[in-house]
């Protein structure tokens, strides 16, 4: 009788709360989007990733680091895969602390070294935020959402990136900008985004097409437009492999190992009849 009554109640919790914090957070609204590395088949989209690392290069870089992520990874043949050259010439782009050298000097960055962190603006660090924001919501606790969707975290990226509204509200002698991808509806970072804001530069990975090693565009693709939407999910699939560089690794050792447990299976069922067989025959 008790059980009949309390898991009724319990599930009712689990659905009612999600809507509570949507309605006391406010807007908080998260667009499904079609990235090509989702699923268990998925995979990164090379060009998509190299336009991704400019749009942080050129924009993000101002006030967010990238502090768990090594230069040399963006050589990855399963990230945006830059010659060799050409991740060095970016490294040089970047200071690093010397530790050489007196407390606060810098040096120019090397392929080994990790990007340096950024909190001069108090903005958070972007190599987890893919993972560390759950952009789809279901019934608390039972991930039914992120079970069908995916766990959100470029698309939450997106949204942000994408959903300001063009209003902006001073609270606390503070300007905020009107979000409706953001907890409460109000962000404290202007739209960094806008139509034409860079210009794409392709580079064709290593072994592919005209465009050996020397990565100056020669034989690339053509480049798309830059428009907000394109930045925002370029960007937003950067930051996804940024958070997790080896997910192509993980889920093809995840195919292999479900290979290899099926064929195990098989080898001891068969095992299992002909050890029997013989007590079988006997009954």
């Amino acid at each position: 009788m008790i059980k009949t009554r309390i898991l009724p109640a319990l599930f009712a919790a689990a659905v009612a709360l999600p809507g509570a914090a949507w309605a006391a957070g406010g807007a908080n609204e998260v667009e499904d989007v079609a990235f090509s590395f989702e699923g268990p088949f998925g995979t990164f989209d090379t060009l998509q990733l190299q336009r991704g690392f400019q749009v942080y290069h050129e924009v993000c870089r101002n006030c967010h680091g990238l502090k768990y992520l090594a230069f040399r990874d963006l050589a990855r043949s399963d990230g945006p895969a830059f010659p060799e050259a050409q991740v060095k010439a970016i490294a040089a782009t970047y200071e690093v602390a010397d530790e050489e050298g007196e407390p606060g000097d810098t040096r120019n960055a090397k392929a080994s070294d990790l990007f340096p962190a950024n909190n001069s603006a108090g903005a958070p660090d972007l190599t987890l935020m893919a993972k560390a924001r759950a952009g789809f919501h279901g019934p608390s606790g039972l991930l039914v959402n992120q079970f069908f969707k995916g766990i959100g975290g470029p698309e939450y990226i997106y949204s942000i990136l994408t959903m300001y509204t063009g209003e902006e509200k001073e609270v606390a002698g503070s300007f905020l900008y009107e979000n409706k991808a953001m907890p409460g509806g109000l962000i404290s970072m202007g739209p960094p985004l806008e139509d034409g804001l860079i210009e794409y530069v392709m580079h064709m990975p290593k072994g592919h097409g005209d465009d050996k090693d020397h990565g100056d565009g020669h034989g690339a693709p053509e480049a798309p437009e830059a428009t907000v939407d394109q930045m925002a999910k370029d960007v937003s699939a950067f930051l996804m492999w940024a958070a997790e560089p080896t997910m192509i690794e993980r889920k093809e050792a995840g195919f292999r190992n479900l290979i290899m447990i099926a064929l195990l299976a098989v080898l001891l069922f068969y095992t299992n009849k002909k050890l029997w067989a013989p007590v079988k025959r006997k009954d």
